[in-house]
């Protein structure tokens, strides 16, 4: 009788332990279907050689930049800024397309000749839902430490339309690092980057920490902490998209 007892227990606990776990998984295989139809554009900073020849800075424009930098490197491991923006970005689109994300890259290698327009323009033809520019930090102030969310300006004649949900991003990706222990330096309006001003999608520059600090240069090329700082970026993602859907 112990025996019957015994198997016909096990069986009410087997029964209740799949309808915890389908309905679980269920959830997520929801969630990955409902953010297919949500698109990222993910722009690595930079390439491996910098063209100095100029395009205007934003549409119609008289003022030009260069067409874009090779940017700058480590006071510590000497390795390139573009190297290591791409290595994030390939962690950060990984951890998307885990997730379901539609994931589209402006660049999957170094040799390439890019403008900063250009790369704003490949989030504009995807029409993406979001743009996230990867890059790192660089001063003479050797001690200046810690992550900073650039945004378009809300009174840009170009960005003005896309200010808001940029600005909005920002600011839950500020929370996100915070909460995951990670020094964020804010988020501040930019009115002079190419990328924003030609950008006609909700954008976002995510500056990863500064590659002129011995220690934070170090950290910038480890694979951990590049993870760390990328699932904070699509955990802020997750929440930027559930809010959008909810309005």
């Amino acid at each position: 009788m112990k025996k019957i007892i015994s198997t016909m227990l096990l069986s009410i606990l087997i029964v209740t332990n799949l309808i915890t776990v389908v309905p679980n998984a269920l959830m997520v295989k929801n969630d990955i279907v409902d953010n297919k139809d949500f698109t990222i554009c993910i722009d690595p900073g930079h390439q491996e050689k910098g063209d100095s020849k100029t395009e205007p800075i934003a549409p119609g424009s008289g003022q030009r930049k260069a067409r874009v930098s090779s940017g700058t490197a480590g006071v510590a491991t000497k390795k390139a800024e573009y190297i290591v923006n791409l290595e994030a970005s390939i962690i950060l689109k990984e951890i998307l397309e885990n997730k379901g994300y539609k994931v589209v890259m402006t660049r999957d290698c170094h040799d390439v000749r890019i403008s900063n327009a250009e790369r704003a323009e490949v989030a504009n033809k995807c029409t993406s839902d979001l743009a996230i520019r990867i890059h790192c930090d660089s001063l003479n102030d050797s001690g200046k430490t810690g992550t900073t969310i650039l945004v378009p300006s809300k009174n840009g004649k170009d960005t003005k339309c896309i200010f808001e949900d940029s600005n909005k991003y920002g600011k839950i990706l500020e929370k996100t690092l915070k909460t995951s222990g990670i020094k964020v330096n804010g988020v501040f309006e930019r009115p002079d980057i190419t990328g924003f001003n030609w950008s006609q999608v909700p954008v976002v520059i995510f500056e990863m920490g500064f590659m002129s600090n011995w220690n934070e240069d170090k950290m910038l090329s480890d694979p951990v902490y590049q993870k760390k700082l990328m699932e904070a970026v699509a955990k802020s993602i997750d929440e930027y998209k559930n809010e959008a859907v909810c309005e």
